[in-house]
């Protein structure tokens, strides 16, 4: 039969050869069957093969069948408890059952594998015979489809299905998809020139540092012309290799579509292999991991990983990685500002008069007592270096820097759309919706939900009626109040987070003034800071991890229908509560510390006894900077980083001490001389649970830079430093920790975008907010431009310190013992207030007004200024590149001469063809016939 098939083959290629050779004399549906022939005829050849070969531990690493021919698509993992019979029967000699024969016949079922394990005296768990008999139906039902499938030859615990796509069913689903494929057609694109070529080489520089490893697979100025996958018109596809046209992800796919909707109708009511999942039928179910192929994508850089994770992992992790990289690539020039703000205030810090003032010993600013009874009197000049350090942040560029953000935060927004359309057209997905399939698929819990409602009204209903029945708002009615009943409690119990740390700084800021040692009462302020910051960050990330888990289970309560609309409700939850647990303690510094503190003589208590604390003379906005960046680094070292890495493998090294325990009293179990395959391997690996995770990180970082870049101007500059090696983290994980995930195609990145565009709006309000109440910008200049005498700032800390009379001090709270003199009658705090002396002593000044009109003044210009400058930004700014529409309109030209070609070939003469290649195709014809019809039957 080999021989007989061989010389099938070489006739088919021989005649199509000739057909090649002169395309446009023959017929186009004549030279579309002979290429099928061809191809078909190939099939049946390494189908005979493989009935001939003994199997083996395959070649390639695993990654193909025993016969070392037909790759693994897919593989189907299941446990299996076994129970040793007391008598065995036909035993082989070295332990293993009887092998199975590796090709597609429907007779190779599990019934075959159950009449194995029983010779072998290895009966079954009674409590697994109906999953077995649930694989049974659902692997015929994927032989009636066309997959190929090849069984485990030794009887382990842990059992693999491999599933392998032949090419005659590639192409049925690629045409059903509508699968774009490359065409022969290639075209070269226009080179910039001018102002645009020069700043695009200019970028291609500053971005090579970040772009080290993978070069491109072709040349990037040639363009290869693509077409929706068509069995009649093989001869238009680049097809040199059967094999390998079709790319892993795309195989990857369609192996993944067949399993989704085949059924299981006898054994259970169940659809796909997400219900087999959810019923435990399956343990878990992915595809092989390409060793070669993911070692390129491990060593690549950011524009190559996206390339290549989109080949490997499918559209929708491909986008992931085109987005963060062109979220690192932006973060440049905003990184190169921050550090220029810096550094103009480290140079100019010198000359700046309010921090001079605030040093200058001989000005004798004598300020009130931090804390009552045991705190004494101090100087202003003490805190000098709290001071200077506050200037390199709040400066003037400071205000220019978040007005530059938020334009930033506009184009980034736009320059992704813009990037998002030239990816839908490289990877063919323009004239293709989102996996609408998958998005609709029903959820195992919806379907067993409602199963479950159908049973109790099967009685007095009609299968018609039944059929059509879905969850009112009633069924989803207990889910929804516990959701919300949830979600507040989350809400109270982050803000009780938030309140227990700020007694900590208030209980222990006056612990620590109570200390003699007056260096350590110079450094209370800070020290209190950093490490109720410390505690801050603590809290953050365990929290994290618990509103994760809890996003999810709320979520299922609410039952939702298809897994599409389950994914963006764990989003939007776990957004709201993460998000609000890692900004909550830097909202709390930038806008209500100090408050509500109360004055000398009037102040505001805690339990009584301690006072609310308040910020230094200088402002909060040094402790912002401090909260920020502690939290932020905290989180993207310890949160993103060190979690990544350590907790993917200590849940490997316990899944594998598990089964170890669990497989240690059946030694059958093992084979010391089997080498382990790719799918042992990829099976210890930890399971994909998702982009949800990654998109998390990076959205989160994404606010600490927006939300306060006023403050902090620094933020991205370490965003940039963390993204740099988080992508290289990311690329190692999703090759080396995790398994293969399935292929899903995407056009955009979905509802991450909504939040990227809210998180841009709020922060525009949030910078306003710091610049005008938290900085020191607003009163500068209204006592530089309303106070002052001399138009400059000498006098401005003394405009900003109110007087008290210390013989105002309630009973007990003046302090016991001090350094200063006993006939103190003035000291001076942080405040707008009259003076004692006048007729309205201690209430709030004139000045206070005008600052406070200023501020909401300034509050209004920003937010209109920067509204503004962001939607002009998005106008001047096309979604579609002009570029790109170009290169559709040469596509759609080169398209329709590529089809009036074909067109051409359809009104060949008959005549040529039977003249000219009329016999050996005529041969072909016969051979390939009689070949079908000897090896049928």
């Amino acid at each position: 039969m080999t021989q007989i098939l061989n010389f099938f083959a070489e006739t088919a290629n021989y005649t199509l050869c000739s057909f090649e050779r002169a395309p446009r004399i023959c017929n186009y549906s004549f030279r579309c069957t002979v290429m099928q022939m061809c191809l078909d005829v190939t099939e049946l050849k390494s189908a005979c093969v493989c009935f001939q070969e003994e199997p083996g531990p395959g070649p390639g690493g695993g990654l193909c069948f025993a016969d070392g021919r037909r790759r693994v698509d897919y593989v189907l993992v299941y446990h299996c408890k076994r129970r040793q019979s007391q008598h065995r029967h036909s035993v082989v000699s070295n332990g293993n059952v009887p092998s199975q024969s590796p090709t597609p016949s429907r007779r190779s079922t599990k019934g075959d594998i159950l009449e194995a394990v029983l010779e072998a005296g290895l009966a079954m768990e009674p409590a697994n015979e109906l999953q077995d008999k649930i694989r049974e139906e659902f692997e015929r039902g994927l032989q009636e489809e066309g997959l190929e499938i090849e069984h485990d030859k030794e009887m382990r615990t842990v059992r693999f299905t491999r599933l392998h796509v032949p090419w005659s069913i590639l192409s049925r689903e690629a045409e059903l998809l509508k699968i774009r494929v490359p065409t022969k057609k290639t075209y070269q694109l226009k080179e910039k020139t001018g102002l645009m070529g020069v700043i695009s080489s200019f970028w291609m520089k500053i971005n090579q540092p970040f772009q080290p490893g993978v070069p491109e697979p072709q040349d990037p100025r040639i363009r290869v012309l693509s077409q929706p996958f068509s069995r009649d018109k093989l001869h238009l596809f680049d097809i040199k290799s059967k094999n390998n046209f079709f790319s892993n992800a795309t195989r990857g796919r369609i192996a993944y579509e067949i399993l989704r909707r085949t059924a299981c109708t006898q054994t259970c009511q169940t659809m796909g292999i997400s219900s087999l999942l959810a019923k435990g039928v399956y343990d878990s179910a992915f595809p092989l991991h390409d060793v070669s192929f993911a070692f390129q994508i491990h060593k690549g850089s950011v524009s190559c990983l996206s390339v290549f994770k989109r080949k490997y992992f499918g559209e929708k992790i491909g986008l992931y990685f085109a987005w963060l990289g062109v979220y690192t690539q932006l973060l440049i020039p905003a990184s190169a500002l921050g550090v220029a703000v810096f550094l103009y205030g480290c140079f100019t810090v010198d000359t700046n008069v309010p921090s001079q003032e605030m040093c200058d010993e001989r000005l004798n600013f004598t300020m009130c007592p931090l804390c009552d009874r045991v705190c004494d009197y101090w100087q202003l000049s003490s805190i000098c270096s709290t001071a200077r350090t506050s200037y390199l942040f709040d400066n003037h560029a400071t205000v220019g820097f978040a007005i530059f953000m938020s334009l930033w935060a506009a184009v980034f927004l736009e320059h992704w759309k813009r990037r998002q359309r030239c990816l839908q057209h490289s990877w063919d997905l323009t004239g293709m919706e989102d996996d609408e399939v998958r998005k609709n698929e029903l959820r195992p819990a919806y379907e067993d939900f409602l199963l479950k409602k159908q049973e109790k009204k099967a009685k007095n209903k009609k299968k018609e009626e039944l059929a059509s029945e879905s969850l009112s708002w009633t069924d989803r009615l207990p889910g929804y109040c516990i959701n919300i009943s949830s979600i507040l409690l989350m809400v109270g119990v982050t803000f009780s987070a938030v309140s227990g740390v700020i007694l900590y700084r208030i209980i222990v800021f006056a612990v620590m003034s109570m200390n003699p040692d007056h260096e350590a009462k110079a450094n209370v302020r800070v020290t209190v800071t950093t490490t109720a910051v410390i505690i801050n960050l603590l809290v953050v990330l365990v929290l994290d991890e618990i509103y994760g888990a809890i996003a999810a289970w709320i979520t299922e309560l609410e039952i939702p229908k298809t897994e599409s609309t389950f994914e963006e409700h764990v989003i939007l939850k776990a957004f709201l509560l993460k998000s609000m647990n890692a900004f909550a303690p830097v909202f709390y510094v930038a806008f209500f510390k100090g408050r509500f503190a109360g004055r000398p003589g009037d102040y505001v208590y805690v339990f009584k006894d301690f006072r609310m604390e308040e910020c230094s003379p200088g402002g909060c906005l040094i402790e912002v900077c401090i909260q920020l960046g502690i939290i932020m680094l905290g989180k993207q070292l310890i949160q993103n980083n060190v979690f990544e890495i350590a907790i993917p493998k200590l849940k490997k090294m316990y899944r594998t001490y598990k089964e170890e325990k669990d497989g240690s009293a059946d030694d059958e179990d093992k084979d010391s001389k089997r080498e382990p395959q790719r799918w042992d391997l990829d099976y210890d690996l930890e399971p994909y649970e998702g982009l949800s995770p990654e998109y998390m990180e990076m959205v989160i970082q994404y606010g600490f830079v927006t939300l306060f870049v006023a403050s902090f101007p620094l933020a991205p500059v370490f965003a940039l430093l963390n993204n740099v090696i988080e992508i290289r983290l990311d690329a190692a994980k999703f090759v080396t920790e995790i398994r293969r995930p399935d292929a899903v195609s995407a056009k955009e990145i979905g509802i991450w975008y909504n939040i990227l565009s809210g998180i841009s709006k709020f922060a525009v309000i949030t910078n306003a907010f710091v610049i005008s109440f938290t900085s020191e910008f607003i009163p500068r200049m209204v006592y530089q431009y309303l106070y002052s005498e001399t138009g400059t700032m000498h006098g401005y800390t003394n405009h900003t310190l109110a007087y008290f009379n210390t013989s105002n001090f309630k009973p007990g709270t003046a302090p016991h013992d001090t350094d200063f003199d006993r006939q103190l009658r003035i000291c001076r705090y942080k405040d707008y207030r009259d003076p004692p002396w006048s007729l309205e002593s201690y209430q709030l000044s004139k000045q206070y007004w005008s600052v406070l009109a200023a501020r909401l003044a300034f509050v209004i210009f920003f937010q209109n200024l920067a509204m503004f400058l962001s939607m002009l930004v998005a106008w001047l700014i096309p979604d579609v590149p002009r570029s790109l529409k170009e290169q559709l309109k040469r596509e759609k030209a080169l398209l329709m001469d590529l089809l009036l070609t074909e067109e051409a070939d359809k009104q060949c003469t008959q005549s040529h063809i039977l003249t000219e290649y009329g016999p050996k195709c005529f041969a072909v014809h016969t051979i390939c016939n009689s070949a079908s019809g000897t090896f049928i039957s």
